[in-house]
């Protein structure tokens, strides 16, 4: 809102000027399919994250999370850190869950697991 006017202009990303082309495209892209951030989360909320392979349940609470969902890494409920969401590289939107990007996560005995291709985030 701007307050000399009482006109209301939406926050856009302004490109950075430190990041190449392809880095700004895809954090723009990341905007428009839309996502959650963690940090805009009450304790207690529950999602279900769908990749392209798995659909995973996250339970946040204790500032960290739940995750169950995959037969191998968390086949119940497994508490683990979220790291946020890349774009397939080493490349972290941290503290985010995207659609179109993977799922970055600290297991415990797994260490760091990155997910297939979130697709569809939704309250559980």
């Amino acid at each position: 809102m701007n307050h000399r006017t009482g006109e209301f202009r939406p926050s856009l990303f302004t490109r950075l000027s430190r990041f190449g082309k392809d880095v700004n495209r895809r954090i723009v892209q990341s905007e428009i399919e839309g996502g959650v951030r963690l940090d805009s989360l009450d304790e207690g909320t529950s999602l279900v994250v769908e990749t392209e392979n798995r659909n995973y349940r996250l339970e946040f609470r204790d500032g960290g999370a739940l995750i169950s969902g995959h037969p191998v890494f968390c086949p119940h409920p497994v508490s683990v850190s979220i790291r946020g969401s890349n774009w397939g590289g080493s490349m972290l939107k941290v503290d985010y869950i995207g659609r179109g990007m993977h799922l970055e996560f600290q297991h415990p005995d797994f260490k760091t697991i990155t997910t297939s291709r979130i697709v569809e985030i939704r309250p559980a």
